[in-house]
């Protein structure tokens, strides 16, 4: 099997949990940032750091961007600076994988336009769940056939009301892919506390009043679930 070669612009906790579920023996991983404390935070647990400013073509090509790098992803906290990598990455390579998290989700158009394959957001998928979505190939195949091709896609928090139609189901029974087209992230489960579950990989969860799905899918078909949800049984 070849090595892929990733490049990760921005060194924060969600880049660091994607790390750790890579299997470094199949991938080669570089970081890049501009700040100082990360690279030698980054540099301290082993991993091969470059610091470069990634507004200037020359040193993305020198990173790798449009030579080797197959992944890029856009791990920045500003929006504008993952688009500004985005346009400049995807001008310099029309075939290179690129990821990129979003922080508001207007900003979500803007980085499908300049080129990014897939957006997530950070603040309902942490970064070792991001990459089990894209790399488990069932679900790989159902976000890009079925999500990641819209420019509206959005996560949601969907609340099961008292009497809901959805009480004492299973979150397995709600084929929201197929009749919605959605996705359940994740769920938490009141009997179970305030932690929040992902779907992927566990065990099924039986729903209740207060139990909180989290969904993602486009704006539309989003509002006609949680209509649905909160119908009086």
């Amino acid at each position: 099997m070849s090595v892929k070669n990733i490049a990760i612009f921005g060194y924060n906790p969600m880049s660091f949990e994607l790390i750790k579920c890579l299997d470094l023996k199949q991938h080669e991983v570089i970081i890049v940032d501009q700040h100082q404390d990360s690279l030698i935070a980054a540099t301290d647990l082993g991993f091969t750091v470059i610091a470069t400013d990634y507004r200037n073509d020359d040193n993305l090509q020198e990173v790798g961007i449009g030579r080797h790098i197959d992944v890029l992803f856009c791990f920045f906290e500003e929006d504008s600076s993952n688009l500004f990598l985005t346009i400049s990455a995807r001008a310099m390579d029309k075939k290179l994988e690129i990821i990129s998290i979003v922080d508001d989700p207007e900003s979500a158009d803007k980085l499908i336009v300049a080129g990014a394959n897939k957006i997530i957001d950070p603040y309902q998928i942490c970064g070792r769940k991001i990459y089990q979505l894209i790399k488990n190939p069932d679900i790989a195949d159902v976000l890009d056939h079925t999500i990641f091709g819209r420019h509206d896609l959005n996560t949601a928090e969907i609340l099961i009301p008292p009497d809901s139609p959805l009480e004492k189901t299973y979150a397995s029974q709600l084929q929201l892919n197929s009749r919605y087209n959605l996705i359940l992230i994740a769920i938490v489960d009141k009997e179970l506390g305030k932690e929040l579950h992902f779907t992927i990989g566990e065990q099924d969860h039986k729903l209740d009043a207060g139990d909180i799905l989290i969904v993602l899918g486009p704006s539309r078909q989003i509002k006609a679930f949680k209509k649905e949800v909160e119908k009086q049984a």
